[in-house]
């Protein structure tokens, strides 16, 4: 299989799905960090130290909703994961990552400008909801890695089938995923990169 992100000879383009869900994990994680930062510094109407820890309790129960979150829905297509063919087009980390993030960036712009304007209500929270959003998708990401360490498969989700308006690579539009060898693409299991790209 070539890397890349076009269809080639009958095959289909296929994204990693840890790349997918970890795409929004750094970006939500800074704006979150900056906006708190900033939003400790007016006192708001309920206080500082209110803020931040509602802040806290925000951040916890963001991580922890959205590393739950559709786990079982993953886990049935990840089990259903039939392999991959030979024309099929393994896209890029680096592509997968920058189509996500261009296609969610005025979502990630009005999360960011709505967690800065909540500062001046309580001070910091929602920059700490932000940051636990993104915590949440790390965790869920290396939730998968460590099952396709544990299956010896990485698995991919067809291009087609992302949605640059919303909805992750577990929605229902998502009929199945594909399966490859854990050393193909250029990201490690759990969507980090590699170090060594390999391709098989």
């Amino acid at each position: 299989m070539a890397r890349g992100a076009r269809e080639g000879r009958g095959g289909q383009g296929l994204a990693r799905v840890a790349v997918v869900v970890r795409a929004g994990a750094a970006p939500l994680w800074w704006c979150g960090v900056f906006a708190a930062g900033v939003g400790v510094l007016p006192p708001g109407f309920t206080g500082r130290r209110i803020g931040v820890m509602a802040g806290a309790a925000l951040f916890i129960v963001a991580a922890a909703v959205v590393a739950l979150t559709r786990r079982r829905r993953y886990t049935v297509l990840v089990h259903g994961a039939a392999r991959a063919g030979k024309h099929d087009v393994l896209q890029d980390r680096a592509v997968t990552v920058r189509n996500w993030r261009r296609g969610h960036r005025w979502w990630l712009l009005s999360a960011f400008a709505v967690a800065l304007g909540s500062a001046f209500v309580v001070p910091a929270a929602g920059g700490m909801l932000l940051a636990g959003t993104g915590t949440g998708l790390r965790l869920k990401a290396a939730w998968l890695g460590r099952r396709e360490k544990t299956g010896e498969q990485l698995v991919w989700l067809r291009v087609d089938w992302l949605d640059r308006r919303g909805g992750g690579p577990a929605r229902k539009a998502v009929k199945a995923y594909r399966g490859t060898g854990i050393a193909a693409g250029d990201a490690a299991p759990g969507g980090a990169r590699r170090r060594t790209a390999a391709l098989v």
